[in-house]
């Protein structure tokens, strides 16, 4: 053989002997010493589309809500702000006055002004006729209302941009037996910043707005933010 075909053979030799040296270091690598990928998990939260103009309000689900405690505590979210920036206590404004809201009863009986209602907590309701929740959630709010009454509790409801006749027949077909106003144009929706239905809001007796919740919510929830504006009282589901 000549000089040229013994060098070749010698290259060709050393590549092998490298080629067997790596896969025997990667082979004897403990599990788990190679980086891996990895994508960042989304931001939990919940959203609700916005009402476009000229349009229903959306329908949020699941409920969220954000509680403070009377007498100004700062309020402790039982939703926390996300990664995305999502602030529930600064979404219902809790800790801060309510919005006015006067408006007429959807049965031509008169109105409801919650100025009026300075010195009784309030429960208010943002509600339509064609949210499968409300349909749900009315039946078990006139319940609280009735128990709670002799506490001070006024519960309202407030019919977004319907017919104050369709609005009248949908709660009396529910059984519905507190103040049920209605907000033809959304301009009082819009003043509390509820832009998806149905949407609660538990105010004191100050005025201050102490507990709100956005979706279908259940008699627990019902009676955990009621109990932050009738203090003293034992609510119960």
């Amino acid at each position: 053989m000549g000089g040229k075909g013994a060098i070749a053979l010698g290259v060709l030799a050393g590549v092998l002997a490298g080629s067997v040296a790596l896969l025997a270091l990667v082979l004897a690598l403990p599990s788990g010493s190679l980086p891996a990928s990895s994508s960042p998990s989304p931001a939990v939260g919940a959203s609700a589309s916005p009402l476009p103009s000229g349009s229903k309000a959306a329908v949020a689900s699941p409920s969220v809500s954000a509680t403070a405690s009377p007498g100004g505590a700062s309020p402790s979210a039982s939703a926390s702000a996300s990664d995305d920036g999502f602030d529930p206590a600064a979404l219902f404004g809790i800790g801060k006055p309510a919005p006015a809201l006067a408006l007429p009863l959807a049965d031509g009986s008169g109105t409801v002004d919650l100025a009026s209602l300075r010195g009784r907590p309030v429960w208010v309701n943002f509600m339509a006729t064609w949210c499968p929740s409300c349909v749900d959630e009315l039946p078990i709010m006139s319940g609280f209302a009735a128990r709670y009454a002799s506490a001070g509790l006024v519960v309202v409801a407030v019919d977004v941009k319907e017919d104050p006749a369709t609005a009248a027949a949908f709660t009396r077909r529910l059984g519905v037996t507190f103040p049920v106003a209605v907000d033809a144009d959304g301009s009082t929706i819009t003043a509390w910043g509820a832009l998806a239905l149905p949407v609660h809001f538990w105010v004191d007796a100050s005025g201050i707005i102490r507990d709100g919740a956005v979706g279908q919510v259940g008699p627990d929830l019902m009676a955990d933010a009621l109990s932050r504006i009738l203090p003293g009282v034992t609510v119960t589901p």
